[in-house]
């Protein structure tokens, strides 16, 4: 045998072995690195869920309590005076739900977005009802006039919006906790 297939395969037994080696201990770093980087991230959302698990859930309690202040039946007992014509109680009525709202728009960072809509979508109910309802009372009348036929129109009506935003809230809060 030639001295330099002698010399070749010498090189060949140290290196492949070398090589076998190099490969494994590669492998199994490159795991041990992805496994540190998984408990990482698991801890940072854990920390994450600290913060922000107090966040949402005062969020859905706001958002249901919106739904409760902008009802109208609450909104009335609230803001009616003795007294009070018609077109003052609308505009009472407008303001105190758009201040509601203003007051809890930045809840909308904490829950999903088609949560926030069906919000949205019950405050904008609310509103419509307040409206086309009072066209049709004479704005100088006793607020009375107003209040009975808003609280037959609610009465009338098949289903809410308010409730069905509520119980969104609920399911989603309910998600949570499994």
């Amino acid at each position: 045998m030639p001295i330099w297939l002698v010399t070749i395969f010498e090189i060949l037994k140290f290196t492949i072995p070398s090589l076998i080696m190099f490969w494994a201990v590669q492998s199994l770093f490159k795991q041990f690195l992805q496994g540190q980087q998984q408990m990482r991230l698991m801890e940072i959302k854990q920390q994450q869920s600290g913060t922000t698990l107090p966040l949402r859930l005062q969020a859905y309690e706001r958002l249901s309590l919106f739904c409760e202040r902008i009802s109208i039946p609450n909104l009335v007992m609230r803001l009616r005076t003795e007294g009070m014509q018609s077109g003052a109680l609308r505009v009472a009525l407008m303001m105190a739900i758009q201040q509601e709202f203003e007051h809890n728009l930045t809840q909308q960072v904490y829950v999903s977005a088609q949560l926030w809509e069906i919000i949205k979508l019950s405050r904008m109910d609310t509103v419509n009802v307040v409206t086309s309802v009072a066209e049709g009372i004479d704005p100088k009348s006793d607020a009375k006039e107003l209040i009975a036929a808003l609280f037959t129109t609610i009465e009338t009506r098949e289903g809410s919006p308010l409730l069905t935003a509520q119980a969104a809230i609920k399911k989603e809060a309910g998600l949570l906790f499994g």
